[in-house]
């Protein structure tokens, strides 16, 4: 077979395997599509399809097939940060700021404390901090990581409770849009380059004059060609962050936020987040399971997954039973918007890619990380349902 046909085979693989186990295994309640297509990309890796069938899986997985996939990867996820980014409502989030400042800050900080505690453990054993790393980075890393809500998914599972539309929807939109700032900004951090350091000091400061060059264009032009002119934009700015050392990712969602939302039409937005979730994202978490690793052992992974997971949960729960006290919240209300918070697939494994990529976290950290980003996030419908039905309805139209 030549390297079109493989591909293709490959293609095939990539979508029909998450779609059966989803539709014949009915998962949807535990494990929505999104979740089955990254645990399919994780069993169709090297570690678990690639040590049962290694010939077949490398006839498969050949180095231009990969080539090939990786490309498709890299702009699916490219165009998925930026709408994410686009979707951030920064003016409601200033309009209810001690509510959104206190409740963001909770619900990251404490998972962050959490999450790094475990990273000092973590640090002081061999094989978990990557070569390219110094200790603050790595504990840095793993603790945003599990402080991370993944908002394009929280948004697919606020939609399948009919709760999105509603004021409690767009109360934990804003907690998770804040949250969503300050983990591209922790990970810019965690990027410096200190050797391109000029280059990223040269971004940082064109890239506001960029950003009021482009805002002042897109008001002026046809709502159609503001799409286009979007993603020219999104690739601009994602190659100069790469270029100055940061990640093509950090430009991403920089050029998604500093554009506004009411510039585009939103039911094209929720088709074009769709699109990419059916079309292309597929083939990134197919790309991602390929880089897991179990080199240190199964069992030791799944215990520092295990251990991520718990930081992660109780972490996040915590704070947000402190912020339900502050400001004199219902009972269960916060344990509501802390299950849903939970939600982390899809931005942690973007945020743990970077860190790999990089070099700050190995790949048994990776897995580890994937492993509790995908049982956080299988939580959450579960246990958000039946403490959505206990609140009363005062509580959710609360704005």
């Amino acid at each position: 077979m030549n390297t079109t046909e493989i591909f293709l085979v490959a293609m095939t693989v990539i979508f029909a395997v998450p779609y059966l186990v989803w539709r014949l295994g009915r998962t949807d309640y535990v494990a929505p599509l999104v979740v089955v297509q990254i645990i399919a990309g994780v069993l169709l890796g090297p570690g678990v399809a690639g040590a049962a069938w290694p010939e077949l899986h490398r006839a498969v997985f050949t180095p231009a097939v990969i080539q090939a996939l990786n490309g498709i990867a890299w702009w699916a996820v490219m165009m998925f940060v930026w709408v994410a980014g686009l979707e951030l409502d920064l003016r409601r989030a200033w309009a209810h700021r001690v509510e959104s400042g206190i409740t963001a800050g909770l619900a990251l900080g404490v998972p962050l404390l959490f999450g790094a505690a475990a990273g000092l453990l973590l640090a002081v054993q061999p094989g978990w901090i990557g070569t390219g790393a110094r200790p603050w980075q790595f504990v840095l890393g793993v603790g945003m990581s599990c402080a991370v809500t993944a908002l394009p998914i929280l948004i697919l599972l606020m939609e399948k409770l009919a709760i999105l539309r509603r004021p409690i929807g767009q109360r934990i939109l804003r907690y998770a849009s804040l949250d969503d700032i300050a983990i591209w900004g922790v990970l810019a951090l965690i990027l410096m380059d200190w050797e391109r350091l000029s280059r990223q000091a040269g971004f940082m400061l064109g890239f506001p004059f960029a950003a009021l060059a482009c805002r002042a264009l897109m008001p002026r032009l046809p709502e159609r060609d503001r799409w286009f002119v979007g993603l020219i934009w999104l690739a601009l700015v994602s190659l100069a962050a790469d270029w100055a050392g940061l990640h093509f990712m950090v430009g991403a969602f920089l050029a998604g936020a500093v554009l506004d939302a009411d510039w585009f039409d939103q039911a094209r937005m929720d088709q074009l987040r769709e699109f990419l979730l059916l079309t292309l994202m597929p083939v990134f978490f197919l790309s991602t399971g390929l880089r897991t690793s179990w080199s240190l052992g199964g069992a030791a992974v799944f215990l520092v997954a295990g251990l991520l997971l718990f930081a992660a949960v109780a972490g996040k729960l915590i704070g947000l039973r402190l912020a339900g006290r502050l400001l004199g919240w219902a009972p269960g209300e916060a344990s509501l918007i802390g299950w849903l918070l939970q939600t982390k697939a899809l931005i942690m494994i973007i945020f743990a890619n970077i860190l790999l990529d990089r070099q700050v976290i190995t790949s048994p950290t990776f897995t580890a990380l994937l492993l509790m980003a995908i049982g956080s996030t299988m939580l959450t419908i579960p246990l958000a349902t039946p403490r959505l039905a206990r609140l009363p309805p005062a509580v959710l139209t609360r704005e």
